[in-house]
């Protein structure tokens, strides 16, 4: 143990030395500080990266969430390499649309009649809903939808030896439908005879009318036709026009810029031709 001589303590510091020495503290502290913020700083940078897209109030920062009712193909069904674990040709235009806004994009898939609805939506659970969804004045009042992106037909897909030949020979007939859909209208409205049997997708639709406990499905046309072409024993006998163009569907209300971004996104892909080059992988000519 050091020992100050005469038994005395520390030499006295004069006021110059306190000063000085209270100043290298202040500095110290100063620095340490400074450290930290700029620690803290590097960290902040890191998050706002995964910000990207804030402008548009997404369910998760830097991603398009997408809410869909899969399989209902050539728009939407398993397969693809795009990350999300889906393709089809709504898929495949989200994610250039998502590619143009500079984000990732994410598939969830859900039931259609409660996205149709507008519940699904409201919800939170995605940004927007793609599933060859009909622009309708009736879906207008819960749903914004964004530009036309695809024009359809609904008909009716039988057995090549069902005897069916057009939707007047429905009469008795099982119909199956898909619930909530412009085809399960078109059929209560031009088929009164018939009995409509309701299935939550085309993933039902599919294997009932294989199975024989249905007659005939009615829905959207080119979904039928990659039935008619995935299997000869089934034909498509009538198409109807009913007018009807698909839109993209975002929650009412509530998502304005993104809506905003999608269309003119949009209208970006139709000018340089990568629409035309989407829309081709699945609806060119037999």
């Amino acid at each position: 143990m050091f020992t100050y001589p005469f038994g005395g303590g520390p030499p006295a510091l004069d006021n110059q030395e306190l000063i000085m020495q209270r100043r290298n503290i202040i500095a110290g502290i100063a620095i340490a500080a400074t450290a930290t913020l700029a620690l803290a700083g590097c960290s902040g940078g890191t998050d706002s990266g995964s910000g990207a897209g804030d402008e548009y109030g997404l369910v998760e920062a830097g991603t398009l969430t997408v809410c869909s009712d899969i399989p209902y193909p050539p728009f939407e069904f398993e397969g693809g390499d795009n990350g999300t674990g889906y393709t089809g040709f709504d898929i495949d235009l989200l994610d250039a649309i998502a590619k143009k806004l500079d984000l990732k994009l994410a598939v969830q898939d859900v039931g259609f009649d409660a996205l149709q609805s507008g519940t699904t939506l409201q919800s939170g659970t995605c940004d927007l809903g793609a599933s060859a969804m009909t622009i309708t004045e009736e879906r207008k009042a819960n749903i914004d939808f964004s530009e036309p992106y695809y024009d359809s037909l609904q008909s009716l897909l039988v057995r090549t030896d069902s005897g069916i030949e057009s939707i007047d020979d429905l009469a008795g007939k099982n119909v199956g439908v898909q619930q909530g859909t412009t085809g399960e209208s078109y059929a209560q409205e031009n088929a009164p005879d018939a009995q409509l049997v309701q299935y939550p997708s085309d993933g039902e639709l599919w294997p009932a009318i294989q199975a024989g406990q249905i007659d005939a499905i009615l829905q959207d046309q080119p979904v039928n036709l990659e039935h008619e072409k995935a299997d000869s024993a089934y034909k498509i006998v009538e198409t109807y026009n009913t007018d009807e163009s698909y839109g993209f569907a975002f929650a009412k209300g509530e998502k304005k810029e993104l809506l905003d971004a999608v269309n003119e996104a949009l209208k970006e892909l139709r000018d340089s031709g990568d629409y035309q080059t989407i829309y081709d992988t699945y609806f060119t000519a037999n």
